[in-house]
């Protein structure tokens, strides 16, 4: 299958995948959480009101599938869904992607997977001739060529990738912000100064309370001004931060997922209009709030695109290992039935 036939198999299935949400007043969901959510607690529901809330789940789970207009079919028709996330960084034009993750989250099971992509994984045909612009950051350039990039990561990984999810400084300072900040320990002392960006990180090594403008420092954060970067055990440059990324992220949605910041649901959904960057109907996203909000991050699994660096024509990339890709992505994103089910044929 040629270039074309993938960018249009892709227009044509984005377009054929409607969503099965209905449009929501936000006001509405910040009182109706309130009022539910103290009337749980109290045990005064109606008899047939708790019956739906147990049927749909029970608990938060219960309460918010209730409250978007869902039914025990609801579930049943969500499907898994792979998502890019991508992080750009730069100025104007020239933005590339910074961050590239491959996340993925199955309602039914409650499994997800985040697999982090190293900015310099090369792309090119030929690595003799390695080029910047053969880097899969390149292929974002400021956004204008995103489907490029998910083509590319496709090729790579074997996944079928038709969303993804831009976000933006704004929203993650927001975000951490509305939930009263993180709990995180900082792996080790940072400091350093992009005067270009307009980026200065100064953080101290530590378990400390992390609001959303340290937030962007931590995962922005490769090296110091004098060169000293993560451990070697624990990742040098880009792969301690990938690493540092994760875990924040897990720590996030462990924070974000508590019971407390439930009466928030309506400030978290309006970040995601005024600031999220997708090719994902928002509404589609908010049908799976009832379920992710019931979601283990000890389900949770993380890791990277296992290759290696190396340098080619004065140009530094990452090269990817294909076998143990292959396995990763089994590890990570397939279905066990599936992995059994290649296993068994390979016999």
């Amino acid at each position: 299958m040629g270039k074309h036939d993938i960018e249009e198999n892709r227009k044509s299935k984005n377009v054929n995948k409607k969503s099965r949400t209905r449009k929501i007043n936000g006001f509405g969901i910040f009182v109706l959480a309130v009022i539910l959510c103290a009337a749980i607690v109290a045990g005064y529901f109606a008899p047939q009101i708790s019956n739906t809330i147990n049927k749909l789940g029970g608990g938060k789970q219960g309460v918010l599938a209730m409250m978007l207009g869902h039914t025990e079919e609801t579930l049943k028709n969500l499907d898994k869904v792979n998502i890019v996330l991508i992080g750009e960084s730069g100025v104007d034009e020239w933005k590339l992607a910074d961050t590239i993750m491959i996340c993925s989250y199955d309602p039914k099971t409650q499994k997800a997977a985040i697999m982090s992509v190293p900015r310099d994984t090369f792309v090119g045909t030929n690595k003799n001739r390695a080029r910047g612009e053969d880097k899969i950051n390149s292929r974002y350039l400021s956004g204008t060529r995103t489907d490029i990039l998910l083509s590319d990561l496709e090729k790579i990984t074997g996944l079928e990738l038709d969303y993804y999810i831009r976000i933006n400084t704004d929203a993650l300072i927001k975000l951490v912000d509305l939930i009263g900040g993180v709990e995180f320990d900082v792996p080790m002392d940072m400091k350093y100064d992009d005067y270009t960006q307009n980026l200065h990180i100064n953080l101290k090594k530590g378990r400390q309370h992390i609001n959303g403008a340290k937030a962007e420092q931590l995962l922005r954060f490769r090296h110091s001004n004098n060169g000293t970067t993560y451990s070697t055990d624990y990742g040098q440059e880009d792969f301690g931060r990938m690493r540092t990324q994760r875990e924040f992220i897990m720590a996030t949605l462990s924070q974000t997922l508590q019971t407390k910041n439930l009466d928030k649901l309506d400030e978290l959904i309006n970040i995601g209009y005024k600031n999220l960057v997708t090719n994902i109907d928002i509404d589609k996203i908010v049908d799976y709030l009832p379920y992710v909000v019931n979601f283990n991050v000890e389900n949770l699994k993380m890791d990277y695109l296992p290759g290696e660096s190396e340098q080619c024509n004065g140009v530094w990339i990452y090269t990817h290992d294909k076998q143990k890709t292959k396995e990763m992505i089994q590890e990570l994103f397939l279905d066990e039935e599936a992995v059994e089910d290649e296993v068994t044929q390979d016999k």
